[in-house]
């Protein structure tokens, strides 16, 4: 039975909305005005998401990402990196980190423990809608997820979408990858750790694939599986390559809190999974980021304008889904 007030579901906070569902000691927190954030999700009274490095206010058309919060989980949608790009209707200047965080959400249904919620982009004619449950199981609790992206307009589109949930995480927590996935591609690396963007490295140890050594002496004891503590600066984006059906999960063990956070998704329809590790090394004034992001995505890049076989286009009219699943279990601490 959920821990929640469904009367209380609903309710205002700093001036932004808020919809909490709720399954027994899991709550998750959505705010439709800000981006459709989810900006928390307690178990146990223990917040998993990385909090505001800011307030979370309203959003500007101009906003950089950096400039916001930077915190919770966002929707990216139809890009993660700004760009350009050549779309039937004229060029389509794409925006930082998309549209979707930058934009008021609509509530289209809401229960205890579930919420429909949909938004429309602004940069192309796609509107997107993400329905979440959350349920108990015998070992915790799981989150499911459907997306649904429509073309509301008249000619053909290009899109990528990646989830963005960024996870709060200590030194010594464990990002479990499936043992055939054994390469990751550099999308960034701070001061170019990992090598410049494009370099293909090895998983957990990133020996770069075009050397028989790194810049860094140190390097090959790097051992990418395991956070690091926030005085690292490091910040790391990477990406898989393309997944086998077999190969569609990923797993955070927060270790030292008892809790592991296991995604699941379906390689046909998100081939790709892209990993954010920010320990000390974003943004570069201010608060900084300590949080892992887990992002499975259509696409092996973070600009829609690099285009390749994994581009996706959607005609007008044309509504396509994919679903995603997010087991959290309760282990034992490691302290």
């Amino acid at each position: 039975m959920n821990q929640f007030d469904f009367n209380e579901g609903m309710r205002m906070a700093d001036g932004n909305e808020k919809v909490v569902i709720a399954a027994g000691q899991c709550l998750l927190t959505v705010q439709p005005e800000c981006g459709g954030k989810i900006s928390s999700l307690l178990i146990h009274h223990h917040e998993l998401l990385q909090q505001p490095l800011r307030p979370i206010l309203a959003r500007s058309a101009q906003m950089a990402f950096e400039d916001s919060d930077a915190s919770g989980w966002d929707e990216c949608l139809p890009t993660v990196a700004a760009c350009s790009v050549e779309t039937a209707s004229g060029v389509a200047e794409m925006r930082d980190h998309g549209d979707l965080w930058r934009v008021g959400w609509r509530v289209v249904e809401h229960t205890p423990d579930a919420i429909t919620m949909s938004a429309r982009c602004e940069a192309l004619p796609l509107e997107l809608t993400r329905s979440m449950i959350v349920a108990e199981t015998e070992t915790g609790w799981q989150l499911r997820l459907l997306y649904s992206l429509r073309n509301v307009g008249r000619d053909r589109m290009p899109w990528s979408w990646a989830a963005h949930p960024l996870f709060a995480c200590e030194a010594g927590d464990r990002i479990v990858l499936p043992d055939g996935l054994r390469r990751m591609r550099v999308e960034g690396s701070r001061g170019t750790r990992l090598g410049a963007q494009g370099t293909w490295i090895q998983w957990p140890h990133p020996q770069r694939e075009d050397s028989s050594r790194t810049d860094s002496p140190s390097a090959n004891a790097i051992d990418l599986s395991v956070v690091e503590l926030a005085s690292t600066g490091y910040a790391e984006k990477l990406f898989s390559d393309r997944l086998s059906e077999a190969e569609g999960w990923c797993r955070l063990e927060r270790r030292q809190v008892g809790v592991s956070v296991t995604f699941r998704f379906d390689p046909r329809a998100t081939p790709y999974l892209g990993l954010w590790l920010c320990y000390g090394g974003w943004p570069e004034s201010g608060e900084r980021q300590m949080c892992v992001a887990m992002e499975p995505t259509t696409a092996p890049t973070d600009a829609l304008a690099t285009m390749g076989a994994w581009t996706r286009w959607i005609e007008p009219g044309e509504t396509t889904h994919w679903p995603m699943d997010v087991e959290i279990e309760q282990t034992a601490k490691t302290r």
